[in-house]
């Protein structure tokens, strides 16, 4: 059985991290976090890859999409399940071809998870986020004005490619973590039970 998919796409601050790990608990899927995975191999001694991540990351721009999706079919086969949310992937038309021509064939996508955060409320949750320590280089305000325009010129073209496929969920995500997890879970409770 093909592993199954679900994108989470969101601006920068949405929320897309934390839902994740409540999905992760009630509906047994396993978070990828592309971001995450990036970070890791970017700290991993000996990486070949580091260094461009580390600048692609700063610069708020997309890191080649290969490496991308290798990271994440490397965490996919290290997991023993079958279902994974695809946090903040793909986030532009290259992300998009590369998964099409790397990982379609290998996985089944459910739907797009979209959640939907004004820019002002997502800009002060990563700045907070990143006052309080979050460790990332990117939760600052001059990081975050790349990765919005990054957002609304790349990733918000993609939601819209999977709109009309009639493949996409949107959320509100601008009210406390629990109200939004209550509006993710209609999009997870109709999904067929696998295991």
């Amino acid at each position: 059985m093909l592993p199954e998919v679900v994108f989470v796409l969101g601006a920068p601050g949405a929320g897309k991290g934390t839902q994740c790990s409540l999905i992760s608990e009630e509906f047994d899927f396993v978070h990828l976090s592309a971001g995450d995975l990036l970070r890791e191999e970017r700290q991993r001694p000996g990486s070949e890859y580091g260094e461009m991540i580390e600048e692609k990351i700063r610069n708020g721009e997309i890191v080649p999409v290969e490496v991308t999706c290798s990271l994440i079919h490397k965490a996919m086969e290290k997991s023993d399940k079958n279902r994974f949310l695809i946090d903040g992937f793909p986030r532009n038309k290259d992300n998009l071809d590369g998964w099409q021509r790397v990982m379609s064939d290998k996985t089944k996508l459910l739907f797009v998870l979209f959640f939907e955060c004004s820019r002002e409320l997502c800009t002060s949750r990563c700045l907070g986020r990143g006052a309080a320590g979050s460790g990332r280089s990117d939760d600052n305000l001059e990081s975050l004005q790349k990765r919005f325009n990054t957002y609304m010129n790349d990733t918000l073209p993609i939601i819209n490619h999977y709109d009309k496929l009639g493949m996409v969920r949107r959320v509100n995500a601008e009210s406390a973590p629990s109200e939004v997890f209550e509006h993710v879970k209609k999009c997870f409770t109709n999904l067929d039970v696998q295991s």
